[in-house]
């Protein structure tokens, strides 16, 4: 992993490293697939997978510092009050994992309890998490990625959702643990012919199912890219510029049709999936400034591991997590 992000973003060893990571979508992915019980023999995979993939995330990136970001309290409410439609009829989970049968009310009290139960691991840790009511973790992500205090420093995002390759620069890129690949600027422009300053609009036209954001109708990103050269470049492109180039066009075809048929399905999609200006207040910036400024970098090993004999899981070795926790506090000793 060091040497793939060395290719395609600069050398690792001249930049401080920020690990960015998006709480939930980690979290759901080893609580749907990790079939590890606690010690009443409850469900636990969510909280100690998190933790596991954490130390390979250590091993592979070896952050200064590491950011987790979670979604606060009712954080799609803005969002579905400008599309109702926003993350409707999401599927419930599937599991392909063994576990123990647990009625509805039981699954959600246990999801919700191993989230608690992960707080509380990552409390004991020099590790900043960032939760505000209202607003989702993209958002947050997409502030603290460009934020003041980590200018000059290599930003890796940890996360599987594709919304994050719009915030990919000359010091960002995203991992995504799923498919062990590195998306960094270089690799979007020659793969998808998309700059990633104009990521989210490409994106606007083709949708996002997983979102519940149709797009237009049979209009894929190759389609957009073949289509829409300009969107390669590195200037950022508004929906009003695209419409006309699509106005201007002497021989349209049915994708530009299409698009100008279906403005306000673009216009829409893209104030939904645009990470350029995060849906934050002054206040909740402000916020979010003091918790990463003003981090006390405290680390309980002592606490941190009584809390895994405590849940039966004592026997789990964490030990490149800890010294990448102790290197941790200790780089921020040293520069203050």
């Amino acid at each position: 992993m060091l040497i793939q992000l060395q290719q395609n973003g600069g050398t690792m060893s001249d930049k401080k490293r920020l690990v960015i990571i998006d709480a939930l979508n980690l979290f759901i992915r080893n609580y749907v697939v990790n079939p590890t019980l606690d010690v009443d023999g409850n469900p636990f995979g969510g909280c100690i997978g998190f933790v596991k993939s954490l130390q390979e995330i250590c091993k592979e990136l070896r952050p200064h510092e590491i950011v987790i970001c979670w979604d606060g309290i009712g954080g799609s409410q803005k969002k579905k009050a400008m599309n109702k439609d926003y993350k409707a009829g999401r599927k419930p989970l599937r599991f392909n994992r063994r576990m123990i049968q647990l009625d509805e009310k039981n699954q959600a009290e246990n999801k919700i309890y191993q989230q608690i139960r992960l707080y509380e691991y990552l409390n004991e840790l020099p590790i900043i998490q960032v939760s505000i009511d209202g607003i989702e973790a993209d958002d947050i992500i997409a502030y603290v990625s460009r934020h003041k205090h980590y200018e000059g420093w290599r930003k890796v995002i940890v996360s599987c959702d594709k919304d994050f390759f719009q915030l990919c620069d000359g010091e960002t890129v995203v991992f995504r643990p799923i498919q062990k690949e590195v998306i960094d600027r270089g690799v979007l422009k020659i793969r998808d012919k998309i700059h990633p300053n104009n990521y989210a609009l490409a994106r606007a036209i083709v949708g996002d199912k997983s979102d519940n954001l149709p797009g237009i109708r049979g209009i894929g990103m190759k389609t957009v890219a073949k289509q829409f050269p300009f969107l390669l470049e590195s200037k950022q492109y508004e929906t009003e510029e695209l419409f006309k180039y699509c106005e201007d066009l002497e021989k349209k075809i049915s994708c530009h049709r299409n698009i100008l048929a279906n403005k306000k399905v673009v216009e829409s999609n893209y104030a939904m999936m645009q990470l350029y200006s995060p849906m934050i207040s002054y206040t909740n910036k402000k916020s979010i400034d003091y918790n990463i400024k003003e981090f006390e970098y405290d680390y309980n090993k002592t606490n941190f591991i009584k809390m895994l004999m405590k849940d039966g899981l004592g026997s789990i070795k964490f030990e490149t997590l800890y010294v990448t926790m102790k290197n941790i506090r200790r780089n921020h000793e040293s520069n203050n």
